[in-house]
């Protein structure tokens, strides 16, 4: 499945589990995102990729606020070892939901336009969750490469309780820097 596709599918809702969420309840956002507090590198610690990240290691987000109020998406990711081929995915998103900051559209090219819900943000903004409502594709991710076990399997226990199955979750190898 092409790059192209896999977004476009993810955009319209069509994922593994076939159309959109059904009948279940919307995943529940964050309260509020401080939209300068969130920029800047995040690790993915763990997901249920996309087609084109199953096989990534060294996974990272990055963010920029630019002037015009759009966020710039930059995705880097080595392919299927920390010495693999590297790759970058540059996107643009911007703020769907200007009264919580937690809900944002991101556009891997025009017309597409998927979801992007933060789903879990704490205090400090160093650990985030990133959701769809399909709820076929989640992010969680650190400032830093790693997070304990018991930091991932709260997460888990969360995202649970919100309706994934996390059967095929998947740890990202993260070199240590």
């Amino acid at each position: 499945m092409t790059r192209a596709l896999a977004f476009a599918l993810l955009a319209l809702g069509l994922g593994p589990s076939g159309l959109g969420c059904g009948s279940r309840e919307p995943l529940r956002t964050v309260p509020h995102v401080e939209l300068a507090r969130f920029m800047g590198d995040w690790y993915v610690i763990a997901h249920l990729p996309l087609h084109q990240e199953r096989n990534a290691y060294d996974a990272i987000e990055h963010y920029d606020l630019e002037r015009d109020g759009t966020i710039r998406v930059t995705f880097t990711y080595r392919e299927g070892s920390h010495d693999g081929e590297a790759h970058a995915l540059h996107l643009r998103a911007w703020v769907h939901d200007d009264r919580t900051n937690a809900e944002w559209r991101v556009r891997p090219f025009w017309p597409i336009a998927m979801n992007y819900l933060v789903i879990h943000l704490d205090a400090d903004y160093q650990v985030t969750v990133i959701g769809h409502p399909s709820r076929d594709y989640v992010w969680v991710m650190s400032r830093t490469p790693t997070l304990s076990a018991d930091r991932v399997d709260a997460l888990c226990s969360e995202l649970e309780g919100q309706g994934y199955d996390l059967t095929r979750l998947r740890l990202v190898p993260q070199r240590a820097r």
